[in-house]
């Protein structure tokens, strides 16, 4: 299991505009919070989604880019960023092999993708994991206290 401390694992995946999203060209740029969800416009995962985007400034401001990555379509995503205007990227883990790589534990006896949230400093490190279904929005608000205590260390 990726633990805090952990180089995060690379990967590629396409974003709602067609474009290539690489982990690796983050590195020394921007922290990233990635955020695997089970499903496009199910209650939970459009709260969480919906979180992120009304505190996307903050973000921008703790100098972090959000990353969204759930098993649906390029095209599934487009239509949730638009209903919804999500300012961040979607990533269509179409095969859930980057749900896999990192780990992402199943949930609900195995039946749904599950819902983590992985806080990556500049240098690519996982910084802080934080695994729960049930309190969607709380993904948010924990990753901004992470990231505003990595940027006063």
């Amino acid at each position: 299991m990726l633990q805090i401390g952990d180089q995060a694992p690379d990967f590629t995946l396409k974003t709602t505009t067609g474009d290539s999203f690489r982990l690796s060209e983050q590195r020394g740029q921007r922290a990233i919070v990635l955020y695997f969800y089970p499903k496009d416009d199910t209650p939970g995962c459009t709260a969480e989604a919906c979180s992120f985007r009304d505190q996307y400034q903050d973000f921008q401001d703790l100098g972090a880019e959000v990353v969204g990555v759930s098993s649906d379509s390029e095209a599934s995503h487009q239509k949730f960023t638009q209903k919804h205007r999500l300012p961040f990227p979607l990533l269509a883990d179409v095969g859930g092999q980057v749900r896999k790589l990192y780990e992402v534990p199943r949930a609900l006896l195995g039946l749904l993708p599950g819902r983590v949230t992985f806080v990556i400093d500049k240098e690519g490190m996982i910084r802080y994991i934080f695994n729960s279904m049930n309190r969607a929005t709380d993904h948010v608000e924990t990753a901004k206290k992470v990231l505003a205590e990595l940027n006063q260390a």
